[in-house]
């Protein structure tokens, strides 16, 4: 798998999935996991990339990164920091 951040602790793929379930995993696997450690996800589509982000900062947790994974893609990673 080609993962952009060589630094996040965990990695989530969440492109196969449709809301709300791209943020009920995701927060699942937040759970999971300590304060300052990181989460990268991948995941596509516009409503996702709202969703997941404004969800997860309204949880207190810390947006790091959103990059597109290339151009004119729908494909997205996020980088989040459990606090």
């Amino acid at each position: 798998m080609n993962r952009k951040n060589k630094l996040a602790d965990y990695f989530l793929d969440i492109t196969a999935e449709v809301c709300p379930m791209t943020f009920v995993k995701a927060r699942l696997q937040i759970e999971k996991m300590n304060a300052g450690e990181m989460l990268e996800i991948r995941l596509v589509g516009d409503e996702p990339l709202k969703n997941v982000p404004d969800s997860l900062t309204e949880l207190g947790h810390r947006i790091v990164t959103i990059d597109r994974v290339q151009p004119d893609s729908d494909l997205y990673t996020l980088v989040i920091e459990k606090k």
